[in-house]
Parts: C-alpha cells; structure tokens; sequence
C-alpha cells in the first residue's frame, strides 16, 4: 500500500503543473486587486471618461450654434440690428425706448 501511494504521489508531482497554476493564480489576483491596477479604479476612470466626453459634445454643440450666430451676424444686417436693440438697448435717434422689467 505505501508504495502505490508513493506511485501515485510522484505521478501527481510529475503531471500536475500545481506551481505554475499558483503563479498564474497569483498573477491574476495581483492584477484584479491591486491598488494602482484595481477593476474598480478602472471603472471610476471609464465613468469620467464618458462624463467627459458628454461635457465635450455639450461644448460643440454650444460652440455650432455661436459660430452660426456670429456668420448670421456679420452676413445679414437685420439680424445684426436685432441683437443690438434687444441686447444692447440701442435705438434709433427718431425712436423712443422704455424698459420694462
């Protein structure tokens, strides 16, 4: 009996890669806890990251439309006109303006 366990001890010793599983295993754990490589640091950077690029879409979308008014102002007169009386409160010398608020 002792010398078919001692058979099979150094069968298990031959075939089995236990060392080598227990460094991958190691390896893995290291990289899935670590501190600097950690999944949930991982995931709060991919969240900042989308938040990130919404801010930059909402930026562009901003950034068209004042790049269409500045054309719209320099190209069409009445528009021009339109912005300085209700922005500005200009006003025509014949004309009279009140403000209400």
């Amino acid at each position: 009996m002792g010398r078919k366990i001692k058979r099979i001890n150094w069968w298990i010793r031959r075939r089995s890669h236990l060392p080598v599983v227990i460094l991958g295993v190691g390896v893995v754990l290291l990289l899935v806890f670590n501190e600097e490589t950690s999944v949930t640091k991982t995931k709060l950077y991919d969240a900042q990251i989308d938040s990130l690029r919404r801010a930059i879409a909402l930026s562009q979308d901003s950034t068209e439309y004042f790049i269409r008014a500045r054309k719209d102002l320099f190209t069409n007169r009445e528009e021009l006109e339109t912005v300085a009386r209700e922005t500005y409160n200009m006003q025509r010398e014949v004309e009279d303006i009140y403000l209400i608020r």
